[in-house]
């Protein structure tokens, strides 16, 4: 089985550097089932292909399955006498190649690079190619789990026999994923993910696993719209394992948080659980949480009831204001037709009854060009999304809100920057997102606040949410901006 990673960065060797591979020899690592390979067909200044190539020994896998650690063997992908020894496994990418990958990439999984250790910090080209990729519940399963994530996917089945195409495809895609990301992203999403795709693990699953999906899903799988079939696929359908995972990830914070800010004191609420001696357990409620919480009191301090939500993403705030009747009229808008498709799916949008559908709008929409559609709303709301914006474009976008669309009220959200000393993850220097175009101390956003708000004729009221710090005060800023009558 095959996997290739292809970079055009220049200069584009500097792969070996981040993979911790050179490219001029040819690597070779014995693992459980066999041999992995790694070596590199093409390796130049302008682009640069590293091949993950793992030969499979039936006999020695057919010995990983019996293994099991004293229980019955691990589950076969096609059950039946000999299924232990004649299978897909060798040729098809699946949890046997997830397995090589995190021995043989390990020091590029955790983002490591001696050599180039800002590039393993910067987002750069990729393209990873699965050539057999067997994806139970079709190429559109593979869209759903990648997709998300900020890669471009291609996924395009495999015909049973191309001799008789009336037979149909196979339970194979060929798997091509682009996008720019981090190395290690790209590894952790990989390591995750072929084996869930396949949905046939070749080893017996303990308890130790919940760690390990929830450290390569650091990051990204807690928001994941499809995050409970990822988790139950990678767990083998374990019900008690995949309880507690799913339990650890509500507990942590979104994307745009880094994964130490457990450790920080972010705050916590009880939750009615009990613990020993009958002691109630405090849940620490995320800053996600916390922060729609926030932003739902502020518009209903407001009055409003027919709200925009800009750059909505996937609709994780949608979905709060759609569950709260007081917002009679929702619109949702992004610039990526795929967010907006991501949406709609969280949202259930198809099977919604059709007076709670028609509250629901979703537009596709750049929050950097005036748009007609988004005037005379009662409020619009920014929740971390004014940090992607390049600078030089931020007037482009106080206008088309402020100036053009022009609601009663704004609600903005972002973080603090000063609070990310208390990430203990979070090197200095690092915003807590690769996308980040910045992120604001409370004076540079106290001053950003006083001039939209003057130029645009509004009061502002700023806050915090999450625990306050003395400090560096709380992690996330919010500002409420309330239009003057006559401005």
């Amino acid at each position: 089985m095959l996997l290739t990673l292809t970079t055009t960065h220049r200069p584009a060797t500097d792969l070996g550097h981040l993979l911790v591979k050179h490219p001029d020899r040819a690597h070779s690592f014995d693992v459980p089932v066999g041999t992995a390979h790694v070596f590199y067909p093409e390796a130049g200044e302008q682009r640069c292909t590293a091949a993950l190539l793992l030969d499979v020994d039936p006999l020695r896998l057919a010995g990983v399955r019996g293994k099991g650690r004293g229980r019955q063997p691990a589950p076969t992908p096609d059950s039946f006498t000999l299924g232990r020894y004649v299978n897909d496994r060798p040729y098809a990418a699946s949890s046997l190649l997830s397995s090589a990958l995190s021995k043989v990439y390990r020091s590029a999984l955790r983002g490591e690079s001696r050599e180039r250790p800002e590039l393993a910090r910067t987002p750069i080209p990729l393209e990873v190619r699965v050539p057999v990729l067997r994806c139970r519940g079709g190429a559109d399963v593979a869209v759903r789990m990648f997709g998300p994530l900020g890669w471009a996917v291609t996924a395009a089945p495999i015909p049973l026999d191309e001799r008789h195409p009336e037979w149909g495809d196979s339970r194979y895609v060929d798997l091509t994923l682009t996008g720019t990301l981090r190395v290690a992203d790209a590894l952790n999403h990989l390591y995750v993910l072929l084996p869930v795709l396949d949905d046939a693990k070749h080893y017996w699953v303990a308890p130790d696993e919940v760690d390990k999906l929830l450290r390569a899903g650091a990051g990204w799988l807690a928001d994941h719209p499809e995050r409970d079939m990822i988790t139950r696929r990678y767990l083998a359908h374990r019900r008690a394992l995949a309880g507690l995972a799913l339990a650890r990830l509500a507990e942590r914070h979104p994307t745009d948080e880094p994964a130490a800010d457990e450790a920080t004191g972010d705050g916590t609420t009880t939750d009615g659980a009990t613990g020993e001696g009958g002691q109630a357990t405090a849940r620490r409620a995320s800053l996600a949480a916390r922060r729609r919480e926030a932003v739902l009191g502020a518009l209903a301090g407001a009055g409003a009831s027919r709200v925009l939500d800009l750059g909505c993403g996937g609709g994780a705030l949608l979905a709060a204001l759609v569950g709260d009747r007081r917002f009679t009229e929702i619109v949702g808008t992004d610039v990526s037709t795929h967010a907006l498709t991501l949406a709609a799916r969280r949202l259930r949008l198809d099977r919604l009854p059709e007076r709670q559908r028609d509250r629901i709008r979703l537009w596709q929409s750049a929050l950097t060009y005036r748009d007609d559609r988004l005037r005379g709303y009662d409020a619009a709301v920014l929740m971390e999304v004014i940090e992607h914006v390049d600078p030089p474009r931020l007037p482009a976008l106080e206008d088309a809100v402020l100036g053009h669309a022009r609601p009663a009220t704004v609600v903005v959200t972002t973080p603090n920057a000063e609070y990310n000393v208390r990430y203990e993850g979070l090197p200095a220097g690092r915003f807590r997102h690769a996308d980040h175009r910045f992120e604001w101390t409370r004076a540079e956003f106290a001053a950003w606040v006083d001039r939209v708000s003057t130029t645009y004729g509004y009061t502002a009221a700023i806050s915090g949410v999450g625990d306050d710090d003395p400090e560096v005060g709380a992690p996330t800023q919010l500002v409420v901006l309330t239009r003057k009558e006559n401005p």
